[in-house]
């Protein structure tokens, strides 16, 4: 850590950056320390769907053209090196949350940050937000300067390995709080049986207290499909969607190639007044079915991300045994070490190539 002048600090990261797709390197970035700000040092990591999609290309030219290069992985934990709040100690284990209003980074009030901000629409929309691997550096690096709301505290009772769940969780508990005041008597119906699928179908289980009964997860894959005990499930290609039971909320986790059937699907199921929320993230135009949505007059959310206020309801749902036990399956058998821009290459390369159900780990040693 290089002392500057004035109130701020430089250190020094050691990054391992994506410059192009498929090609990663390590780098060194220099970073101010600010009043109000923390150093944290990442430890475990989890690579997303995201991550991969930059990783392998799959992005717009003028998208990876415009944030490469860039350290990826936005889900992960670490420890605090330097802290300047009281309220973070150094050593003390925490969340990163990679969402990151602009009114945080500059150290003024929401109402002077921007229009998104100061009418309330939330953190997710702010205009100057930033978010970590994407479009600035994630993760894969040594020092991490964050400001301290966004380190949040892992309770003693939540593990490594189900604490670097917490912002995945998050953004399901983000998605599904638009309708928190409805899931204690409504059926849900959640489409996709991947780790997205898995997590929204956990939360509304663990964290809102949707019974199985009134639950329903539709999938392709029987093998997935068994891991979901906690709610009652469906083959996509043997349930009945012309004339099977109704929903009052749907959810889809599909994404990609999947996404226009899933929503089409999702249509089908929903009750009139029904809601649908989108959370599949798709690079392509997607066809919907507009004339059911009108007749019925449902309504439609979409959501990707989370706040920092969604962290801490997800933190101390994952206290409770039952929740850890859900969330343990999509734990892998071991970690992946990376100690170098080649281990975290070879990692990536792994990951793209064979996407498992479980999520890649990546303990970090610096």
């Amino acid at each position: 850590m290089i002392p500057s002048s004035g109130s701020k600090t430089i250190i020094q990261s050691k990054a391992y950056r994506l410059i192009q797709p498929h090609q990663i390197v390590e780098s060194a970035i220099a970073h101010e320390v600010e009043e109000g700000q923390v150093v944290v040092e990442p430890s475990l990591g989890s690579i997303c769907h995201a991550d991969l999609r930059y990783y392998s290309g799959n992005r717009r030219p003028e998208a990876l053209a415009r944030k490469l290069p860039m350290a990826l992985i936005h889900e992960g934990i670490g420890k605090i090196v330097s802290s300047g709040v009281p309220e973070l100690q150094t050593g003390q284990r925490v969340v990163v949350v990679p969402n990151i209003p602009g009114y945080l980074t500059d150290g003024i009030p929401p109402d002077q940050c921007c229009p998104a901000c100061r009418s309330g629409h939330g953190e997710n929309y702010c205009h100057r937000g930033r978010f970590l691997g994407s479009g600035v550096d994630g993760l894969a690096q040594s020092r991490l300067v964050v400001p301290a709301p966004c380190a949040i505290p892992v309770p003693d009772e939540v593990p490594d390995g189900i604490a670097v769940l917490t912002e995945l969780c998050s953004v399901s508990y983000q998605a599904l709080a638009a309708v928190a005041d409805k899931l204690a008597a409504s059926k849900v119906a959640v489409f996709g049986d991947g780790p997205v699928g898995f997590l929204a179908a956990a939360v509304l289980h663990h964290v809102y207290g949707v019974e199985r009964e009134r639950l329903l997860v539709f999938g392709a894959i029987p093998e997935k499909l068994a891991q979901f005990d906690f709610a009652t499930v469906s083959l996509v290609q043997d349930y009945d969607f012309s004339s099977g039971p109704r929903f009052d909320i749907a959810v889809e986790c599909t994404g990609g190639r999947f996404s226009e059937s899933a929503i089409n699907q999702a249509i089908a199921v929903l009750r009139p007044g029904g809601q649908l929320i989108l959370m599949g993230v798709t690079e392509d135009r997607v066809p919907i079915n507009t004339r059911d949505v009108l007749e019925k007059g449902i309504k439609m959310r979409g959501s990707s991300r989370s706040s920092r206020t969604d962290f801490v309801p997800v933190l101390q749902a994952m206290k409770d045994a039952g929740c850890q036990r859900t969330l343990g399956r999509l734990l892998p058998e071991r970690r992946t070490v990376i100690d170098s821009a080649e281990d975290f290459d070879a990692a990536m390369r792994e990951a793209e190539a064979h996407r498992s159900w479980a999520k890649v780990l990546l303990d970090f040693r610096w």
